[in-house]
C-alpha cells in the first residue's frame, strides 16, 4: 500500500479508501490509485484485514448432498445474499453423516467464518455453543437444530404431506402406500405424520406394509414399492417422501400394466413432461435459503433478536399421476 500511494501520490488511507470501496475520494484520484494498483499488482491483505477488523466476510453453508437438485436454488439464493452483503460463501456436503457435519461446521469455524447456515445431518448440535457464543451467528435450514436453541426456517412438511395424502383419498383411493427417508431425519418423519394425519382424518385403517422407511437408495425403494403393490389388498396409489424417492417410484410404475396413482413431496425437473405428470407437494427452497441467509446476516449486523421458527407453506400441484382413479 505505500509504494501504490508514493507512485500515486497520495495517503495511505486514501489508498485503503479505494482498496475498501469506501466514500471520500475524487474520481480523478480514484483513478490514478487504480493505476497504480494496477502497474504493481497490488492485491488486498484480506488476512490483515481479518486481524484488523476482526470479520473475514465469508460464511459457510452445509447440505446434505450438493447433487441434490433441490439444493441447487436454494444454494444459490445463499450465495446472493451473501454477495449482496459483500460476503462469500463456502459450502459442502454432509452426505447425511452427523460426524461429516459436525466436522465440516468446525472446520469453516476454525477458518473464521462469521456465519454458519446448516442443513443438519445430527439431531444433537451441543459441539456448536461454543462456536455460537464466539459470535459465529448461526441457521438451521430445513429441519431444526438438536439439542440447542438456534433459528431454523423450514417448509410445512406435516401440513403438505398430509394435503398430499388428503388428495388421492378425495380421489378414491383407500389403500396408500407411504415411502419415505430415514426416521431419524426430522422432515421423514414430519411427513410420515402427515400422512397418518390424512389417513386418521378420513377414519381409514394403515396397515405396516404400507409404510416404509429408509434409506433413498434406488434399489431399497424400488423393492418398498414392489412389495406395497403386490399381495391380495395392493396399494392403489404411493405418496413419496421426497424428490429422490419419487424418481424410483415413477420407474417401477412406469414398467406396470395398470396405472397406480401418485403424489411426490419436492418437484423435480421434467415432472410436468412425464405422462401423466407428477403431482406433486411442492417446496420453495430458494425462498429458504433467502430467509435463512436474511435472518443470518440479521444477527450478523448486531441486532438482539429473539430464536425464531420460520414455517413456510407448500402447495399442491396437480398434474394427473396424483388425479388418476383406483384400479381396484
Amino acid at each position: 500500500m505505500k509504494d501504490v500511494a508514493a507512485q500515486a501520490g497520495v495517503g495511505l488511507k486514501t489508498v485503503s479508501r479505494v482498496v475498501n470501496g469506501e466514500p471520500g475520494v475524487t474520481p480523478e484520484t480514484e483513478k490514478r490509485v487504480q493505476e497504480a494498483i494496477d502497474a504493481l499488482g497490488f492485491r488486498r491483505n484480506d488476512s490483515a484485514r481479518v486481524l484488523r477488523k476482526g470479520r473475514t466476510a465469508t460464511v459457510g453453508l452445509i447440505l446434505e448432498d450438493l447433487a441434490d437438485p433441490f439444493y441447487g436454488p436454494l444454494n444459490r439464493a445463499v450465495e446472493e445474499v451473501a454477495r449482496a452483503h459483500g460476503a462469500l460463501l463456502i459450502n459442502g456436503s454432509s452426505a447425511e453423516d452427523p460426524d461429516r457435519e459436525r466436522e465440516l461446521a468446525l472446520a469453516l469455524c476454525a477458518r473464521r467464518v462469521d456465519g454458519l447456515i446448516v442443513i443438519p445431518a445430527g439431531d444433537d448440535h451441543r459441539y456448536l455453543e461454543p462456536e455460537m457464543r464466539a459470535g459465529v451467528a448461526t441457521v438451521f435450514v430445513d429441519r431444526p437444530a438438536g439439542r440447542i436453541d438456534a433459528d431454523v426456517v423450514l417448509s410445512d412438511s406435516f401440513g403438505g404431506a398430509r394435503d398430499g395424502v388428503a388428495h388421492l383419498i378425495a380421489g378414491g383411493h383407500r389403500r396408500i402406500g407411504f415411502i419415505g427417508d430415514h426416521p431419524r431425519i426430522h422432515t421423514a418423519t414430519e411427513r410420515l405424520r402427515g400422512y397418518r394425519a390424512a389417513m386418521a382424518d378420513a377414519g381409514l385403517p394403515v396397515a405396516d406394509s404400507w409404510v416404509s422407511l429408509g434409506s433413498t437408495n434406488p434399489d431399497r425403494v424400488a423393492t418398498a414399492t414392489r412389495s406395497m403393490l403386490a399381495g391380495q389388498d395392493p396399494v392403489t396409489a404411493v405418496f413419496a417422501g421426497n424428490n429422490r424417492v419419487t424418481v424410483t417410484v415413477v420407474r417401477v410404475l412406469a414398467a406396470r400394466e395398470h396405472p397406480v396413482a401418485l403424489v411426490g413431496f419436492d418437484d423435480f425437473e421434467l415432472a410436468d413432461l412425464l405422462r401423466p405428470g407428477i403431482t406433486v407437494v411442492a417446496q420453495d427452497p430458494a425462498t429458504l435459503g433467502r430467509v435463512a441467509t436474511d435472518r443470518l446476516f440479521q444477527r450478523l449486523s448486531g441486532a438482539a433478536l429473539p430464536t425464531t421458527r420460520t414455517e413456510l407453506p407448500t402447495h399442491l400441484i396437480p398434474r394427473g399421476s396424483g388425479e388418476l382413479p383406483p384400479s381396484s
